[in-house]
């Protein structure tokens, strides 16, 4: 390391400062504010969808789930049933 002189200050030469152009003040535009659409939610469906009441009784619509049991509704994709828990799948046959 080298050694510094005690006492003694370095003079930096100043450099200048740039003066700012002056330009006419302008109002900043005011945009206005754009209404984000509302969402749309989904209308929820009940445990009145899954079943279906006769003069005998309640008939469930779809099956429940072979691996998770009951409480567990496989969904109706046209050619398949497919449960939401854990990925079953079970073909309808043609």
């Amino acid at each position: 390391m080298a050694a510094k002189a005690k006492g003694k200050k370095v003079q930096r030469p100043e450099k200048p400062t740039p003066k700012p152009a002056e330009k006419p003040a302008e109002k900043p535009v005011e945009k206005p504010e754009e209404k984000k659409p509302e969402k749309v939610r989904k209308k929820e469906k009940g445990a009145y969808t899954r079943y279906k009441v006769d003069a005998s009784g309640l008939t469930r619509l779809r099956p429940y789930c072979e691996r998770c049991g009951p409480g567990y509704f496989m969904a109706d994709h046209g050619n398949r049933f497919a449960c939401g828990h854990c990925g079953f799948t079970r073909y309808k046959r043609p």
